[in-house]
């Protein structure tokens, strides 16, 4: 979809200015509202929040019918979580790197700088203790949570000049989200916080030097590549970025079990296709960017990834002395089962990666 077509149909810029009436429960069908923090079909977002919303309708057997509003269409997308608080509407599908402001606890649920892979990422959450975690700080706003996706490895972004050394970064204004505009900005970096539209408009501008967003899918149909060629990897600032949806607690507590157990199928079932369509569509996006837009593919220094990696332990070090108890168990929990899988990796998936890069003839 080119970009100029994706906007239009997405409505980007337009104001809210529909009006959500009372949900309706008639002959058992609740009527359920789900604001979302991206414009509507955005690929990669967009396309798994109406996902999202098509399989609780239909794993409920229609008991729940979930109508999608995208951003700015009722509420922006950065209104979506007191929308869904305050009970405007019953669920939200966001990314948890947007809530900082309210509690640090939950960006360790969204990605963290040189953090978890998505895989690892889920299972912290299934296995290591953390969906635990994620429920208690969530009720504590009046929400129930769930994973329900994951864009896999984010880029670094993308960059009107090239970067070379740290030296490079001090100074450069960078839209970042998360706990990623902690880190950039102990290394000097002016972070700003935005939208993917309004990025491509501050690229275009001058306004910024650089940005990330999410990856190739995503980014080529903002039609970043228009605006900056430089487009740099690893993206160790999001690793992994997971998807959200969380429920209003009264809504979620009305239902019958077999409901609760619906929705939350729904959200647990998608994590994998979610991810494996960012990845497959992220890699076919890559190849267009090279062949056709002339994009220069670019390798982040690695005394910028030392870098960041000692600005994340300065941040979790901040995290954990803060005094909040629950922020203190979140960042603890999460280091351990970090750890594991530090242990553990270099021998499966980093094993795996090493073999495949070698030269033989396969194909």
């Amino acid at each position: 979809m080119k970009r100029r077509d994706f906007l239009k149909a997405a409505g980007v810029g337009a104001v809210a200015s529909t009006s959500l009436a009372a949900p309706a429960l008639a002959q058992g069908v609740r009527q359920w509202r789900m604001v979302t923090a991206w414009p509507r079909n955005l690929p990669g977002p967009g396309v798994a929040a109406q996902m999202l919303a098509d399989r609780i309708t239909a794993l409920s057997g229609g008991r729940i019918e979930v109508e999608l509003f995208g951003a700015g269409e009722v509420v922006p997308g950065p209104g979506v979580f007191e929308a869904v608080a305050e009970g405007t509407a019953e669920l939200y599908h966001a990314v948890p790197a947007y809530w900082g402001s309210k509690s640090k606890g939950f960006l360790l649920f969204g990605s963290q700088p040189l953090g978890l892979t998505a895989m690892e990422q889920h299972g912290w959450l299934l296995q290591g203790g953390g969906q635990e975690l994620y429920d208690e700080l969530y009720a504590g706003f009046g929400l129930k949570p769930f994973l329900c996706g994951n864009s896999g490895p984010q880029w670094f972004g993308w960059f009107r000049n090239e970067i070379n050394s740290l030296d490079d970064l001090r100074g450069l204004k960078y839209r970042t989200t998360g706990l990623n505009s902690e880190v950039c900005s102990r290394l000097g970096m002016a972070v700003e916080a935005m939208g993917g539209p309004a990025m491509f408009q501050a690229l275009q501008s001058g306004a910024l030097d650089a940005g990330e967003f999410i990856g190739p899918w995503s980014d080529s149909a903002l039609g970043l590549q228009q605006v900056a060629k430089n487009y740099y990897w690893p993206g160790v600032g999001e690793p992994s970025s997971a998807e959200e949806c969380a429920i209003n607690m009264s809504a979620y507590e009305e239902l019958e079990d077999d409901l609760k157990a619906a929705v939350s199928y729904a959200c647990e079932s998608l994590y994998n296709p979610v991810l494996t369509e960012y990845n497959t569509k992220h890699a076919l996006a890559l190849r267009e960017l090279v062949s056709e837009h002339g994009v220069q593919v670019k390798k982040v220094p690695d005394e910028i990834v030392v870098a960041m990696g000692n600005a994340m332990g300065e941040v979790l070090a901040d995290l954990r002395g803060g005094g909040d108890e629950l922020v203190t168990r979140i960042v603890e929990s999460f280091l351990d089962y970090r750890q594991l899988m530090v242990e553990y990796m270099p021998y499966a998936d980093s094993g795996q990666m090493i073999a495949r890069g070698l030269d033989y003839k396969y194909q």
